[in-house]
C-alpha cells in the first residue's frame, strides 16, 4: 500500500534547492474572466521530492494588477481519484505557506533555511492539496482592495473559475473538494462555502455561466468564531486552563473582569457592534469594540506567554513552530524555481489593517456556520488545548451557543477519548455530521504540534468525503469508561474500519 510513499519515508533526507530538470513554465488565458490568466511552473523539484508526485506553483491573475499565489501538490497515492483540499491560513492576510511549511505540507525547512526535509505526515498522503495565499497582498499574492470576508469570497470564486477552466485543473471539476482552514479562517470557511453554493445554484438554474465548485466538508482548527463568547472565555481560561492551571495572577484576572463588564467595557461595546449586524455604517463601532477587548482582555491574558502556545513564554528565543521557511522563501533561487515573482509577506499588516477598519474583527462569524450545520453539512471543529488566543473552552462554548438544531445535544454529549498507541491524544464528540474535538498538546497551529494526530483526523475526513466505510465506532482503543462511549451518527466521524486503514499507513 502506498508504495512510493513507503519508499520515500523509509528514511528522511535533506534536499538542497535544485529546480527539477523537468520544471517548465506555462501560461493559460481565460476566455470567461476578463484579464484572467494563470502563470505557473510545473514540477519545480522544490519541497515535494517524492518520486512521481507532481506539483504546480504560480499565480492566478484576476486582473492586470492583482493575483493570488497558489501551490498545488498531487496526492502521494491515487492522485487521479483522491479529493482536492483547499488550505487557507487566517490572519487575515497570512500566507497559506505557513500551513504548508509549518503544519502539514510535503516538507519542512531545516534550520539552515536553505534545505528541506520530507514530511511523513503531509496531508498530501491522503489528498491532492492546493495552498492559496489570500486575499490580495498575502504571502506572494499581489494587489489590494479586499477588506472583508464577503469580498474575499467573491475573489476566491473567480480564482476557482480560472483554475477549473484551465486544462491543468479541469479534472477537479468533478472531484470531491474539502475546505480546510484555521484561526481567522473561521470567518472565511463558512462564508466562502455559502457564497459558492449560491453561485452553484445560479449555474444550475441557468442564471450564471461557469463551473460549479462544490465543497463536501469543512475543517476549522483553532477558529476565531465569535468575539463576545471567545473574549469572555479568556476570563475562565486564564483562571484555570484545563490541564494547565491558572495562567495569570488573580489581580490580572480581576482587572480583566472589570474590563469585560464595566461601563463602556468590552461586552457593552461588542453588543453595540452586534446590534448593527453587518452594516458598514457601524464599522468604527465594531473596530473600537474589538480594540477595547484586545486591550482589556487579550493582552493581559497572554502577558508573559506565547498566545499560540501557553507552554512557551513570550520571550522564548526559538519558539515553536520555527520560521525557517521565511529565509527559504526569501532566497532568489527558491522564488525562481517555483515561479514567484513578488516579495513574500508571511502576514500582511496592510491586509489586517483593512479588515480591522471594516469592523469585521468585532463581528460574529457564527450565523453562516450555523446555517451549514443546520443543513447537516459535514463540519469538523478541532482545537489545540494549549492555544490561548482561540482557546478550546471558548470555541466549544461558541459551538453549543450558536443557533443550530444540535446545540443542546452537543452540549449534553460527553467528550470521548481517542488514543494512539495507548496514549489519549484527543477527545471528540459528534452530532450527526458535526464534530468537535479538543486535541491535547497542540497550540494554535494545531497540525504543527501533533502532526501524526492531525494526519489521522484529516484522513478520516477524506475517507468520509470519499464514501469510505463507517460502522459508527470510535477508533484507537477499547472503551475504558463512560466517557468513551460509541458515537452514533449516520456517517460517524470515527470508524474502526478507517482506523485499521490508518494503522496500515503508519
Amino acid at each position: 500500500m502506498f508504495p512510493c510513499l513507503l519508499a520515500s519515508f523509509s528514511f528522511a533526507l535533506s534536499f538542497a534547492i535544485s529546480a527539477s530538470a523537468a520544471s517548465t513554465k506555462h501560461t493559460f488565458r481565460s476566455q470567461t474572466v476578463a484579464d484572467g490568466s494563470l502563470a505557473y511552473v510545473k514540477n519545480s523539484g522544490i519541497c515535494e521530492t517524492t518520486s512521481g508526485v507532481g506539483q504546480v506553483s504560480g499565480y492566478i491573475n484576476l486582473t492586470k494588477n492583482a493575483s493570488l499565489w497558489f501551490w498545488f501538490f498531487e496526492a502521494r497515492s491515487s492522485p487521479d481519484s483522491a479529493p482536492l483540499t483547499l488550505w487557507l491560513n487566517g490572519g487575515p492576510g497570512c500566507s497559506a505557506l505557513l500551513g504548508l511549511f509549518q503544519e502539514h505540507g510535503p516538507c519542512t525547512v531545516n534550520a539552515d533555511g536553505k534545505t528541506t526535509r520530507l514530511n511523513p505526515y503531509s496531508w498530501n498522503n491522503s489528498s491532492n492539496m492546493i495552498y492559496i495565499d489570500q486575499p490580495f497582498g498575502a504571502g506572494f499574492s499581489t494587489g489590494s482592495g479586499v477588506d472583508d470576508t464577503d469580498a474575499a469570497a467573491r475573489t476566491m470564486w473567480t480564482a476557482f473559475q480560472i483554475l477549473f477552466e484551465s486544462d491543468e485543473f479541469a479534472a477537479f471539476r468533478s472531484r470531491d473538494l474539502i475546505f480546510a482552514t484555521e484561526s481567522y479562517g473561521a470567518h472565511f470557511g463558512p462564508v466562502f462555502i455559502t457564497y459558492f453554493n449560491e453561485q452553484n445554484a445560479l449555474i444550475d438554474n441557468g442564471s450564471l455561466a461557469g463551473h460549479k465548485v462544490i465543497f463536501k466538508s469543512l475543517m476549522i482548527n483553532d477558529g476565531k468564531h465569535d468575539p463576545i463568547i471567545q473574549y469572555q472565555s479568556l476570563l475562565d481560561f486564564v483562571a484555570d486552563a484545563p490541564g494547565y492551571g491558572q495562567l495569570q495572577t488573580t489581580s490580572t484576572i480581576n482587572s480583566m473582569s472589570a474590563a469585560w463588564s464595566g461601563t463602556a467595557g468590552c461586552l457593552s461595546q461588542l453588543q453595540g457592534c452586534y446590534a448593527g449586524g453587518k452594516e458598514r455604517t457601524d464599522d468604527q463601532i465594531c473596530t473600537a469594540a474589538n480594540q477595547a477587548c484586545m486591550t482589556g482582555l487579550f493582552y493581559p491574558a497572554i502577558r508573559g506567554r506565547d498566545s499560540d502556545d501557553l507552554r512557551q513564554t513570550s520571550n522564548t528565543l526559538s519558539p515553536f513552530p520555527p520560521t525557517y521557511y521565511k529565509n527559504f522563501l526569501g532566497l532568489l533561487e527558491t522564488r525562481e524555481a517555483i515561479g514567484a515573482a513578488s516579495k513574500f509577506d508571511a502576514c500582511s499588516n496592510s491586509v489586517q489593517s483593512a479588515f480591522n477598519a471594516s469592523g469585521e474583527f468585532g463581528r460574529t462569524a457564527l450565523p453562516p456556520l450555523a446555517a451549514l450545520a443546520n443543513a447537516k453539512f459535514p463540519i469538523l471543529i478541532w482545537v489545540g488545548d494549549a492555544d490561548i488566543k482561540a482557546n478550546w473552552v471558548g470555541v466549544h462554548r461558541a459551538m453549543v451557543s450558536m443557533s443550530w438544531y444540535g446545540n443542546l445535544t452537543l452540549n449534553n454529549t460527553a467528550l470521548t477519548n481517542w488514543t494512539i498507541d495507548g496514549t489519549v491524544v484527543a477527545q471528540v464528540k459528534s452530532v450527526d455530521n458535526f464534530t468537535f474535538s479538543r486535541v491535547f498538546g497542540a497550540g494554535h497551529n494545531l497540525p504543527a504540534f501533533v502532526p501524526k494526530t492531525a494526519l489521522q483526523f484529516f484522513t478520516r475526513v477524506v475517507q468520509d468525503v470519499s464514501g469510505g466505510e463507517s460502522n459508527g465506532s470510535r477508533p484507537g482503543s477499547q472503551p475504558s469508561g463512560k466517557n468513551e462511549a460509541i458515537l452514533h451518527r449516520p456517517h460517524a466521524f470515527w470508524s474502526m474500519a478507517s482506523f485499521l486503514l490508518l494503522l496500515m499507513i503508519f
